[in-house]
């Protein structure tokens, strides 16, 4: 996933609260919450919510708005992906809630840390989207390899550390942010259409390729290349045996000694300078990403596969520390989140929202046209930061939401043989 936005990580400490009763005719009489449960009528002297996640989504201004809106502060934190596990199982009391990708679930809900949400709380609840329901898009749709977040995200009853394989009224987490993922490519630099994953492994591109170095991640991109190759056949990508962790490894190993890979890139800036550069013409590389370079002017796609896409998914999970009036702040917090504003904000750079139905009502028709239907641009677009992304014209790289999630073939994941598929990564890295 993408470890460190540009508009990420820490926000500075904001002015705390003055009495629920003052706070709350000032917020009502701004006309800033309309519906939401008003637990701002106890009264309290400070309210803090400790957030802490990648820099995805950790962005200052969810934390301006949540201030203007919910009279929370939210203190944020960004970590990497492998971070925000560690933190999850050794720190419990340094946060509140945890900005976490479903894979992580695997990881960390054991430990007990992490408290499910009463599904009957959530007011957007129906309208998140079924892929973090049951796991289907739609109806009829084919359920994808790897950490489906169907997988982890119900539990029969608080204090349960084994995840159920239904639906039941205990979300471990609520979604928030998720996408579609590819190869980026320059196609000024490579000059023919690229269609297929085998082409991270092209000897036409040696030296010029790169593939990002967080081996939960990066290993599910080389099974991509390696199974439409035809040199490795999956049971289930997202949870290989170590015979088939070992042919993969092989595979990019021999290609890494014969000099295939300009570099393994770790953060969302170093990804963004390698394409920007032409050090590198095809990569592993995030949606945000690609748009970043596009608004430098540098021609740079998000190349549709034949294959099709590796996906992942974030979203908040509650500290079981949490309890009383922080507890019932959370949860207006997280209803808040997926009203709508924080929607609108994630889907301008490129991401979708779980509840993509509130977001439509804080975008423009064009921008929703865009960014949701993979309609062809009215207007340039334009990201929540002010920064002209796109050009009036411009169609979105794979089409419309549906065309994008209803062909994704696998999702991040931890393996049952996690611990030797770090290990042998770690040799592939230092090979």
């Amino acid at each position: 996933m993408k470890e460190e936005m540009k508009n990420g990580g820490a926000t500075s400490r904001r002015s705390v609260l003055k009495s629920g009763a003052a706070m709350a005719g000032a917020v009502i009489g701004s006309g800033a919450i309309t519906g939401f449960p008003m637990v701002w009528a106890q009264k309290i002297k400070n309210v803090t919510l400790r957030q802490f996640g990648t820099g995805v989504s950790n962005i200052n201004e969810i934390a301006k708005k949540a201030r203007e809106d919910l009279g929370i502060t939210l203190q944020m934190t960004a970590l990497d992906t492998d971070s925000t596990a560690q933190r999850v199982v050794t720190q419990p009391k340094s946060f509140d809630i945890a900005d976490i990708e479903y894979f992580t679930l695997k990881k960390v809900w054991g430990a007990g840390n992490l408290q499910p949400m009463n599904t009957g709380k959530l007011k957007q609840f129906d309208k998140i989207v079924g892929i973090f329901k049951d796991g289907k898009l739609t109806p009829t749709s084919t359920i994808a390899q790897g950490t489906a977040p169907h997988t982890v995200s119900f539990v029969a009853k608080p204090g349960d550390k084994r995840f159920t394989s239904a639906m039941t009224d205990w979300y471990t987490m609520v979604p928030t942010i998720y996408n579609a993922d590819t190869l980026g490519i320059r196609p000024d630099l490579i000059g023919r259409p690229i269609s297929s994953w085998t082409e991270l492994l092209n000897p036409q591109f040696k030296g010029k390729a790169s593939i990002l170095n967080i081996s939960s991640i990066g290993i599910m991109d080389a099974a991509m290349v390696c199974e439409a190759m035809g040199e490795v056949k999956y049971g289930d990508k997202g949870n290989m045996t170590k015979e088939e962790i070992d042919q993969t490894m092989a595979i990019f190993t021999e290609a890494k000694k014969a000099g295939q890979f300009r570099a393994f890139w770790k953060t969302f800036d170093e990804s963004v300078n390698l394409m920007a550069s032409g050090e590198v013409v095809i990569q592993s590389m995030w949606s945000p990403a690609i748009t970043k370079v596009r608004s430098m002017g540098i021609p740079c796609i998000y190349q549709p596969l034949k294959e099709g896409y590796r996906s992942w998914g974030g979203g908040l999970a509650l500290s079981a520390n949490l309890s009383g009036f922080e507890l019932d702040a959370a949860y207006e917090y997280i209803n808040w989140y997926l009203s709508g504003w924080v929607g609108g904000l994630l889907m301008r750079q490129g991401y979708y929202s779980a509840a993509p139905q509130t977001s439509k009502n804080f975008m423009t028709a064009d921008e929703w046209g865009y960014w949701f239907e993979g309609k062809a641009a009215q207007a340039d677009i334009i990201n929540p930061f002010g920064q002209k992304l796109e050009s009036a014209g411009a169609v979105r790289d794979g089409g419309s939401f549906h065309e994008r999630m209803g062909r994704v073939e696998c999702w991040n994941s931890v393996m049952d043989e996690n611990r030797y598929m770090v290990r042998k990564w770690n040799e592939f890295i230092a090979a």
